[in-house]
């Protein structure tokens, strides 16, 4: 079963909280496959990433553009296939409310959802009852003065 972090943004917007925690994947020598809710979020992100500064270098791909196996972080509308991540991923980053059906392929998913949206809020609470009743190990993160907080 997967470790999954549910990522609950106040206090920076995803645009600057999502480089930081795909640096540490990568300063950690992780892989990631960001999973996004539509071809023009992906292309938002993409363009994002890549003009980055904190961390300044987040190299990256998406089905557009790139080959998943060369690439340390993989955007991506599609879920995991059957054998997994296409560039070997074992992060899985979960935006926009998405699911997987293929949790059991990484070791550590990351939902991160928007604090402000109350249907994103009410969205990650169903989500968070249904990976629980699936028996994952449930942590959840919330953005304070010093950074993300472990609640709970």
């Amino acid at each position: 079963m997967a470790e999954y972090g549910f990522y609950h943004l106040t206090r920076t917007p995803l645009d600057r909280a999502l480089p930081r925690l795909l640096g540490r994947v990568l300063e950690a020598g992780g892989r990631a496959m960001v999973l996004l809710g539509s071809r023009e979020r992906m292309e938002a992100l993409d363009a994002a990433l890549w003009t980055a500064t904190d961390p300044d270098w987040l190299p990256h791909g998406t089905p557009l553009i790139g080959h998943a196996p060369l690439q340390p972080i993989w955007l991506t509308t599609e879920d995991a296939p059957e054998e997994g991540a296409p560039n070997a991923a074992r992060f899985l980053f979960l935006l926009d409310g998405m699911t997987s059906a293929r949790l059991d392929r990484f070791e550590r998913v990351l939902d991160l959802f928007d604090g402000g949206d109350e249907a994103a809020v009410q969205a990650a609470r169903t989500r968070w009852r249904q990976a629980k009743a699936a028996g994952h190990a449930l942590t959840y993160w919330q953005q304070g003065a010093r950074g993300w907080e472990k609640a709970g």
